[in-house]
């Protein structure tokens, strides 16, 4: 099965933040790896005129996830900080989008909580291809909510890496994904303006 990149298509990078990335306050296992492939495919969705995405947790100093608010969390992507910067040799194009999620106290997951991105989007895409981190949060929730907001969903195997708070969270997170209806592709199966899908 082959899937056409066009203008009814998105790429939605999720999270790659300094704080997300090894050094930072709550870093990924190797999150810097999924820099050098995100920004192929980011050439490879600006060259053919699809939309693409960056979003970003982009928290209050007294967010709830905050292990000294009672969440699990240390303090991270704190808004205007260092650490809520986009890693630096993530390509922003100047034709992206740069979505703030979990800009208020409550957490959000998902770029679609407390946003009205689903309903605007929709009327502009049918499809995302989503990667980033964390493969078994933010990336997770992402795609769970573009499903179940109607859209068709592609996860970027080699261009999402998980935290794995427990071991293998993040690979029940891939089977979970993949059960509502996910597919799952990588950089590999690029063939100019054509991806194919894995089986």
């Amino acid at each position: 099965m082959t899937v056409t990149i066009g203008k009814t298509t998105a790429l939605v990078v999720v999270d790659v933040q300094v704080d997300f990335c090894p050094g930072g306050a709550l870093a990924v296992r190797e999150g810097d790896k999924v820099v050098p492939v995100l920004n192929e495919y980011i050439k490879q969705f600006a060259a053919a005129g699809a939309p693409i995405i960056f979003t970003r947790d982009w928290h209050p100093s007294n967010h709830s996830s905050f292990k000294s608010q009672g969440g699990p969390w240390p303090p991270h992507c704190v808004q205007n900080t260092s650490g809520a910067k986009f890693h630096p040799s993530l390509i922003i194009p100047p034709e992206a989008e740069i979505v703030s999620k979990a800009d208020r106290r409550d957490e959000a997951y998902s770029f679609f909580q407390g946003t009205d991105l689903a309903e605007t989007l929709r009327r502009r895409v049918q499809t995302l291809f989503v990667g980033g981190l964390a493969t078994d949060y933010c990336v997770k929730e992402t795609v769970l909510d573009s499903l179940k907001e109607g859209f068709e969903v592609y996860l970027l195997d080699d261009a999402s890496r998980g935290v794995d708070v427990n071991p293998g969270d993040s690979e029940k997170a891939i089977k979970l994904m993949v059960a509502k209806g996910c597919k799952r592709i990588t950089k590999e199966q690029i063939r100019h303006t054509e991806i194919t899908a894995a089986t």
